[in-house]
């Protein structure tokens, strides 16, 4: 087992590199060779430290980032959830649980799902689901479908809708979306981690960021269910052009946001009651 307290030595090369949290990532760059004979640990760690260094994003050199509780695998390039993601996944599983509660097991949609963090935590909070995801980066789709298969999904490669399967149109009672929207002059503000590291595909949307933003509030009133919802994560800069698609696209919408978390979402209703639960599964 790694020390309780994490090396000095690792900890001010760490920081002298630039690492606001060196203590934590410190320790658990150590925990990563638990079990590793002492030399073969030592070897991997210096290896692991040298690209830290460098710029590599800590999560994709563990293989792993925490989400909602969760340790949500990841490949390398793919886009490292963040914590201000949690408001949108949580709205997701409130309203997932809600259309449980009636008896019926809803049909949740990953919509550019990456890794897959918030279909998992909403199958993880919000079981039983239907739960199918989708995104068009292979690499997200394998992470997604590493941390989602275990959890009953379905993940599936391509643009969008055109990625799911068509006897969902009109029966997708959830419809959780982190699309991206960075406009694409401020990408090269973006911190190295994520602009040297991530897709751009994850990253880029467009002149003013919000094309994806377009297309998803275009089509989501024909794929969700009566009663069903979006819920789309954004900027608070962006989010009355968002909630504005999202109306301009047929659904009641409104702005939450989590000022601790940093997250803006918008949620679009579609008008109608939910279906009702099947009477063998009342």
């Amino acid at each position: 087992m790694h020390a309780a307290e994490p090396d000095a030595a690792l900890v001010a090369r760490l920081r002298s590199a630039g690492c606001v949290f060196a203590e934590a990532e410190a320790a658990l760059l150590e925990s990563a060779f638990d079990g590793l004979p002492a030399a073969a640990a030592a070897a991997e760690l210096e290896r692991l430290v040298a690209r830290r260094v460098a710029g590599d994003p800590l999560e994709q050199l563990l293989g792993w980032a925490e989400f909602g509780g969760a340790r949500i695998l990841l490949e390398p390039g793919v886009f490292v959830p963040r914590r201000r993601t949690e408001l949108l996944a949580e709205t997701a599983a409130a309203a997932a649980l809600g259309i449980g509660a009636s008896g019926r097991v809803p049909v949740v949609v990953d919509l550019c799902c990456g890794a897959g963090a918030i279909g998992a935590l909403i199958a993880d909070v919000a079981a039983p689901v239907d739960l199918v995801a989708a995104d068009l980066d292979p690499a997200a789709v394998l992470a997604a479908r590493r941390n989602l298969e275990p959890r009953g999904g379905r993940v599936f490669e391509g643009d969008l809708f055109d990625a799911l399967p068509v006897e969902l149109r009109g029966q997708v009672d959830v419809l959780a979306v982190n699309a991206p929207y960075v406009p694409t002059d401020e990408i090269a503000m973006m911190p190295p981690e994520a602009r040297d590291h991530e897709a751009r595909m994850a990253l880029d949307g467009g002149d003013d960021g919000l094309d994806v933003h377009r297309r998803v509030a275009a089509s989501a009133r024909a794929w969700l269910a009566p009663g069903g919802c979006l819920v789309i994560e954004t900027s608070r800069r962006q989010s009355s052009t968002t909630l504005a698609l999202v109306e301009a696209g047929g659904l009641a919408g409104r702005i939450e946001a989590d000022l601790e978390r940093g997250g803006t979402i918008v949620i679009g209703l579609r008008a109608g009651s939910p279906a009702p639960a099947h009477p063998s599964s009342a």
